[in-house]
């Protein structure tokens, strides 16, 4: 008995020793993975304060006089239009944003509580939306805005953002709605509860999970966006940051501080807003994966 109890003791040290060997491994595995993941943004931010210079002379090493002075002349001279670039860039990721989320929630609620005649195919036709290759449609697109005298405006962007992000929240917000109890809206409607008021005052808030993973996704798609904004925008005043990024490249050589300096300073909103709202990031990313 004693010689059972020993060798049980031996195995479970054994056992015990093994899920920790294998436990450091996969921890390695997992901070090289994740080194590997935060080196390029240490790179591009210690190269940014090099001179062009120095940077050809060394690209891996740190700096020996770290400049801010790449950062000064990307916000200060007028030929890069950083600053204009990131206006016009907030103004349509915001606009678009707005437009995705609200017609986005309203229609994928209809399509999930109302039911009417042609209530699948619209639905089918939005999923239709999410299959057609964005860059199929660039030379209609272009013509059409070019024949109606859309293109080249403020809010040009604005229009193919919203109808290639509408498919997406649709999708969502219809799959979510559908696990939403509908005793909800009847308790409301029993209480006098308007159509508009249970909409926005009571399944609205409970979307809330769902709307904040479609604005995640939006956000990103429509800052990071540039086939539509090399197409359909000329004027300089209007060019969003993918498109001022273009103006770092030479014909014959690039300055790649001062292109850093730029992919690290657009990259500063975004990057902001990801730390305010993590937490309701997580939340809305779990809720979409469970409800939709």
């Amino acid at each position: 008995m004693a010689q059972m109890e020993e060798i049980k003791g031996s195995y479970t040290t054994a056992d015990k020793v093994k899920r920790g060997v294998l436990g450091f491994f996969l921890n390695a595995l997992m901070i090289i993975f994740s080194a590997s993941c935060i080196f390029p943004l240490i790179w591009m931010f210690y190269s940014s304060l090099k001179t062009k210079r120095v940077f050809n002379a060394d690209i891996i090493g740190l700096p020996t006089e770290p400049t801010f002075s790449n950062y000064i002349k990307i916000m200060t001279n007028q030929d890069y239009h950083i600053g204009q670039s990131m206006m016009a860039s907030i103004r349509t990721t915001v606009l678009s944003l707005f437009f995705i989320v609200l017609f986005g929630f309203i229609v994928g609620y209809i399509l999930s509580r109302i039911k009417f005649k042609g209530n699948r195919i619209l639905y089918v036709m939005f999923l239709m939306g999410m299959l057609i290759p964005v860059h199929s449609l660039l030379v209609p697109i272009y013509v059409v805005f070019n024949k109606t005298g859309l293109g080249n405006q403020w809010f040009t962007l604005i229009i193919p953002y919203v109808a290639f992000g509408l498919p997406m929240a649709v999708f969502l917000v219809e799959g979510f709605i559908k696990a939403i109890p509908v005793e909800l809206e009847e308790a409301a409607a029993i209480d006098g509860s308007s159509f508009t008021r249970t909409l926005f005052s009571i399944i609205l808030p409970v979307a809330k999970p769902i709307l904040v993973t479609i604005a995640i996704i939006q956000v990103f798609s429509c800052w990071n966006e540039f086939s539509f904004a090399l197409v359909l925008i000329k004027d300089v005043r209007l060019q969003t940051v993918p498109l001022a990024m273009t103006m770092f490249k030479g014909q014959f050589a690039s300055d790649y501080p001062k292109i850093m300096s730029a992919m690290l300073t657009t990259m500063a909103p975004i990057v902001v807003l990801y730390f305010i709202f993590s937490k309701q990031i997580i939340k809305g990313m779990v809720a979409g994966a469970v409800k939709g």
